[in-house]
């Protein structure tokens, strides 16, 4: 099945029935959008940060077996976490990680893998998630996750330019 549907400027297809994927371009080099994913000092700045949550934890041991760990906070001080372990790790070039979430709103873990490819300084991400079965991705792509998404990399986005137009001074 490759169902596509864009939400902003995030591209969604359904490339098996127990896949999701989500591509978006940058305007940025592929090292910068790589950092931005495994700096911790970035991912706070981006990941999941809108209507109020931040990002107080957030460790990342970036090696093949390594583990990473997200929690945010919300205004109302609810907490969310998650975490996984990095199964393949390619700088700046692919990035394959297990997701869990403390509370887990679908069955079993999911397997992430982020590609990122340039040309003409622009990068495209992909990031691939694979789920325990149909019913989970059918889960997950109906709810707001897409939405969240998007608006983490329209952050995402912003904090690139910046960081783009600082590197060219």
């Amino acid at each position: 099945m490759t169902t596509a549907k864009n939400v902003g400027k995030l591209q969604i297809t359904l490339p098996s029935d127990r896949e999701i994927a989500m591509t978006r371009v940058f305007d940025a080099p592929r090292t910068l959008v790589w950092d931005a994913h495994t700096k911790p000092e970035l991912v706070k700045r981006w990941l999941g940060i809108q209507n109020g949550w931040t990002m107080p934890v957030c460790e990342i041991d970036l090696k093949v077996g390594g583990s990473y760990r997200y929690v945010w906070r919300g205004p109302n001080k609810a907490e969310m976490g998650m975490g996984g372990v990095f199964r393949e790790v390619v700088r700046p070039e692919r990035l394959v990680a297990t997701e869990k979430f403390d509370q887990s709103w679908y069955a079993g873990d999911a397997l992430d893998t982020s590609a990122f490819t340039e040309k003409g300084g622009k990068t495209t991400l992909t990031l691939t998630v694979r789920y325990q079965s149909k019913e989970v991705r059918d889960a997950v792509i109906s709810s707001p996750m897409a939405g969240g998404v998007s608006r983490s990399y329209d952050v995402l986005e912003e904090i690139l330019a910046a960081t783009a137009s600082g590197a060219r001074k």
